[in-house]
Parts: C-alpha cells; sequence; structure tokens
C-alpha cells in the first residue's frame, strides 16, 4: 500500500487478507481509524491471539518498516529511546586531542560535535518517532507487561 491511506475498512480488510491475515470487523475499523487519524493502535490479549502478527501483517501491506521493541525486566530508556555511541565519541575526542583540536573555540565546536546525530544511536522509539518521508513505519512494543515498573512509566 505504499500509496494512499485506505479509504475504508472493507479496503484496509482487503488488504490485510492479501497479506495473510484475516481481520475481524472491530480489528479492520480499529486499524482503518489508526491510519486514518495517525494514531497509534494499540492492542492488547492473550498470548498466542495474533497481536505480533497484526504489526509484521501491517508492515507488510503498506510496505512501512516493522521496528520492533521487546520489552523485559531491566529495559531501560537508554535501550528503548537512545544511547550515545561511547566508543566512537571518545575516540573523536582523542583524535581531536592529538591534533591539537581540542582548545579554545575549537573547543566548543567539538562538544557539540561529539553530541551531533553522529554519535547518536538511535534505538527503536527514536527510530520510529524520527521517520521521515515515504511510509511510517510499524512499531512493535511487545510485553510491555515485562517491563519494570519505572520503564512502564
Amino acid at each position: 500500500m505504499s500509496a494512499p491511506a485506505p479509504t475504508s475498512v472493507d479496503e484496509v480488510r482487503a488488504g490485510l487478507e492479501a497479506s495473510g491475515y484475516l481481520p475481524d470487523e472491530g480489528l479492520a475499523t480499529a486499524i482503518f481509524l489508526s491510519i486514518s487519524l495517525r494514531r497509534p493502535l494499540l492492542l492488547e490479549g492473550e498470548p498466542g491471539v495474533g497481536k505480533t502478527e497484526v504489526a509484521k501483517t501491517l508492515a507488510a501491506w503498506t510496505g512501512g518498516r516493522l521496528i520492533r521493541l521487546q520489552c523485559y525486566e531491566g529495559l531501560d530508556a537508554s535501550q528503548a529511546v537512545y544511547e550515545w555511541d561511547y566508543s566512537r565519541q571518545l575516540l573523536h575526542l582523542r583524535t581531536a586531542e592529538a591534533t591539537g583540536l581540542a582548545t579554545g573555540a575549537a573547543a566548543d565546536e567539538l562538544e557539540d560535535q561529539l553530541y551531533s546525530e553522529r554519535f547518536l544511536v538511535k534505538r527503536p522509539l527514536l527510530e520510529a518517532i524520527a521517520a521521515t518521508g515515504g511510509v511510517p513505519p510499524v512499531l512493535l512494543v511487545d510485553e510491555v507487561d515485562r517491563a519494570d515498573d519505572e520503564f512502564e512509566a
């Protein structure tokens, strides 16, 4: 579907069926509204009812990239949102020091470089939020109940 958004619930149902998933009327309606309103779709249910498969099929049907955040005990924000590539930052800093570019006015520029997107490691949440152009990605946050309370907050 990498073209326009679906114009009806029936179009959503047909698209998912063509991709191998048989949605019921309620799910097809929820997906249609989610796409039309550009809002997240949150699914909950017992294990094995097909929540993960909905995300996979939706990504395949729309042509969007599936980005998966697998939750587990001990997951923290840096693993879900972003972190800095510390070793690359350190290497860049050491190179600047060795070439004399870490002093004076160049030091401010160096600091800006160290915290630029060049050294940013995007994790699933930021990857999905920062996606631009084309078909929006499908963000699958799986097994959120296994994450610690601090992460859920």
